[in-house]
């Protein structure tokens, strides 16, 4: 009827165990009673049938079981709970800009770098349902291809059209970040983040990455930086007269820019250099940015031990009735 978070005090529930104690003690006092009469001789009582009346006797201590059960119960004092539950989830507002540069086509990430980041990106974006996410692409400039949302079966369709080579050549550092700035610096989000992904130096656009840095920390937001590519050298594809060879050429990232850019915003700088380390980084930059979920319950009580009381009294009036009206006893 109850579960036992729902009683006041249960430990008052192990008296039932009295309850089969009597019963037994009942059965083994009355198999040996026998009515006693001063008579000179009782043969003529030995083949009398027993009336109904003696068998309904027992009905007495029947009543009188209900009656301390029913108190038992009572001073547990089962209880019913009504709850509510007030759930505020706060997404965080996290615009992803990465690099779509040419040299974002080495392969010493599989297939390349591009690809790489384009699959995590997204994989990062599935496991944040309750976020807006925009996306900047830049190279040589920068500009947005998907705005602060949270439709995000459309920024997984938008990837699939980032490629190398549809914008400008070069690596924008500074321009990707402002373009990200500007998508962040209204949000109301009680979090505003932003994810760079680079593989080079900042060499092109028009605003300085330090500029751009310090823009982000005057409307509080927090920049993840990320440095993709191997040590020393990476295989590269490049179109010679006989067609598409692989060279190997250096990789040359700004780790010292992104650190600052990082520091700057109260980010932190990850460096990837396979598919692996990248993946790890994006699990690290979900655990640091968590949605905040504020719970607030109430429980309210209510007291159900009265009728089990009202029931006790109702049986135990009905028992001295019956015993003083119905099997009375005569000395």
């Amino acid at each position: 009827m109850f579960n036992y978070e729902e009683w006041a005090n249960p430990e008052y529930l192990w008296l039932l165990l009295v309850i089969p104690a009597l019963i037994i003690w009942y059965w083994f006092r009355h198999r040996k009673m026998e009515p006693e009469l001063i008579f000179s001789g009782n043969k003529v009582f030995q083949d009398m049938p027993k009336s109904s009346k003696t068998y309904l006797s027992h009905l007495l201590f029947v009543l009188r079981l209900l009656v301390l059960s029913l108190l038992i119960i009572a001073l547990a004092r089962p209880q019913s709970v009504s709850s509510k539950q007030n759930i505020n989830i706060e997404g965080i507002d996290i615009v992803m800009a990465l690099d779509v540069s040419s040299s974002m086509l080495a392969r010493d990430l599989k297939p390349n770098r591009l690809e790489a980041a384009k699959a995590v990106s997204k994989d990062f974006i599935s496991k944040r349902p309750n976020d807006r996410v925009g996306l900047v692409i830049f190279s040589g400039e920068a500009f947005t291809q998907v705005p602060l949302t949270t439709d995000h079966q459309m920024i997984y369709s938008l990837f699939s059209e980032i490629k190398s080579g549809i914008i400008e050549d070069g690596t924008a550092i500074g321009d990707g970040l402002a373009t990200s700035v500007s998508r962040l610096k209204d949000s109301q989000a009680i979090s505003k983040v932003i994810i760079l992904l680079t593989d080079g130096v900042n060499n092109s656009g028009s605003l300085d990455p330090r500029s751009a840095a310090e823009l982000a920390k005057l409307y509080g937001i927090r920049v993840y930086t990320i440095g993709v590519g191997t040590q020393g050298y990476a295989p590269y594809p490049m179109q010679t007269p006989f067609g598409v060879q692989m060279q190997n050429v250096e990789v040359q990232i700004d780790e010292e820019l992104l650190k600052q850019i990082a520091e700057k915003t109260g980010g932190q700088y990850f460096r990837a250099q396979d598919n692996t380390s990248l993946k790890a980084i994006y699990n690290e930059i979900d655990q640091l940015e968590k949605s905040k979920i504020d719970i607030q319950e109430f429980k309210k009580k209510h007291e159900r031990f009265m009728p089990f009381a009202l029931w006790a009294l109702g049986l135990f009036v009905l028992e001295v009735l019956l015993k003083f009206m119905v099997f009375r006893k005569f000395p």
